[in-house]
């Protein structure tokens, strides 16, 4: 069962993720935003790491999650959390790698010698996958870079010239969050699914109910056994991960390039499978591939394709403001049609508020 989400963030004179520095124009100090092209088009975008990254700020900072503090090892550029899913959410939902060895233990627990009477060292790597997985944040039109010189002075001191890139657009991106996978943990011997060491995984099995994996068996044909996470906590997690959207901020040169990256629009669906049904339903306009437009009928197409797919139903949030030109199709075409109505119930809310009633049936659907 996967939470997919699809959002819009509206962005003018941006500089939210660059790319380093690069000399141009006798100009040592100057930065390139990140971009890609497509068929002769500019799209920049914000890396898809990035997006990750202002999410856990902002629960840390909006919804008080305690984040695993970060370790790094004393003359090597190696960094890793705590690896601790139980204690610390944001283990559990963006997952980790860690990579480590620890005393092997003989039958009495006691730490096995080699032959030079050191302690026998064994690999106790650990790794999760995210249960959050996102897409990076890309303009949705060909974008025209602005680039803007500016300079650093003060008083009578003389001015030290710096250059950066600067966009306007509408972007988009995508996030699926597996509502399964959340609090609930493996340790068997396989990259991404030994998420506890054998420690961890005795002091916390006690608090956790022990399930079968449907997927995995072991080496005798027994299915593997996970351990969950009571299921307030689980649910706890997932609607604070959802809701910290309300709120997300971030992005580079804040300082003097100040943008809002709050979805300006939102869509928020429950699956079964992990197939993200909206990608492609806001696109370029065919003629002018600076424009953005909103396909309503593709999206009445994809809730008819997916419709033995989806859970819960379709919830849209829109910030007032933005693309009020669309209002009308959008109820006319996806909530109040008469002929041709959508296989799914959909609902039309502001940002927040779609947000908000997402999240009270989705407390309903995780059991």
């Amino acid at each position: 069962m996967k939470v997919q989400g699809f959002i819009l963030i509206d962005v003018d004179a941006a500089a939210l993720n660059n790319a380093g520095t690069v000399s141009r124009a006798g100009i040592e100090n100057a930065v390139e935003t990140k971009k890609i092209k497509k068929e002769g088009c500019v799209y920049p975008y914000v890396a898809g790491q990035a997006w990750g990254n202002w999410w856990r700020n902002t629960l840390q900072k909006d919804l008080k999650w305690v984040l695993s503090p970060i370790v790094k090892e004393d003359g090597q550029n190696i960094a890793y959390t705590q690896a601790n899913p139980f204690k610390y959410p944001d283990d559990d939902i963006f997952g980790y790698m860690r990579a480590a060895k620890e005393p092997e233990l003989d039958e009495k627990g006691e730490v096995k010698k080699n032959k030079n009477g050191k302690d026998k060292m064994k690999d106790a790597t650990v790794t999760r996958i995210s249960p959050l997985k996102n897409s990076v944040l890309i303009s949705i039109g060909n974008v025209q870079i602005a680039r803007n010189f500016s300079s650093m002075s003060r008083q009578n001191d003389v001015p030290v010239p710096y250059g950066k890139e600067e966009y306007s657009a509408i972007m988009k991106g995508m996030f699926s969050l597996d509502v399964e996978q959340v609090g609930t943990f493996s340790s068997y011997n396989k990259t991404g699914f030994k998420n506890l060491n054998e420690k961890l995984k005795k002091e916390i099995e006690s608090q956790c109910e022990k399930i079968n994996d449907p997927y995995v068996f072991n080496k005798n044909g027994n299915p593997e056994i996970l351990l969950r996470m009571k299921l307030d906590i689980r649910k706890q997690r997932i609607i604070d991960t959802i809701k910290a959207l309300k709120t997300i901020t971030g992005g580079a040169m804040q300082t003097n390039n100040m943008v809002d990256v709050t979805p300006k629009l939102i869509i928020l669906a429950v699956t079964k499978t992990g197939n993200h049904p909206f990608s492609h339903i806001i696109s370029a306009d065919p003629i002018n591939h600076e424009q953005s437009i909103f396909n309503i009928a593709d999206l009445k197409e994809v809730l008819k394709e997916y419709k033995e797919d989806f859970i819960s139903d379709i919830y849209i949030g829109k910030r007032g403001g933005f693309w009020n030109e669309y209002d009308k199709n959008i109820k006319d075409e996806l909530i109040s049609a008469k002929e041709n109505k959508p296989a799914i119930n959909v609902h039309y809310y502001p940002v927040n508020e779609a947000i908000d009633n997402f999240c009270i049936v989705l407390k309903e659907i995780i059991i």
